[in-house]
């Protein structure tokens, strides 16, 4: 029963960082735009530098 003692207050602590997290993630624009990373990897815009070597694009 006198562990409750030191739990509850060890909880409510634990929880008011776990809020306080989320709070300052949100601030700082973390959640602002979750699609686009995930759609990015996806995009083949710029050729690998290894490519351009085997097809004579290089320099040198």
């Amino acid at each position: 029963m006198i562990i409750l003692l030191m739990l509850i207050p060890l909880s409510l602590m634990l929880l008011a960082v776990a809020i306080g997290s989320f709070v300052w993630a949100v601030r700082k624009g973390q959640f602002d735009d979750m699609d686009t990373p995930a759609i990015d990897i996806l995009s083949d815009d710029r050729p690998l530098p290894d490519a351009e070597h085997r097809e004579g694009r290089g320099h040198g």
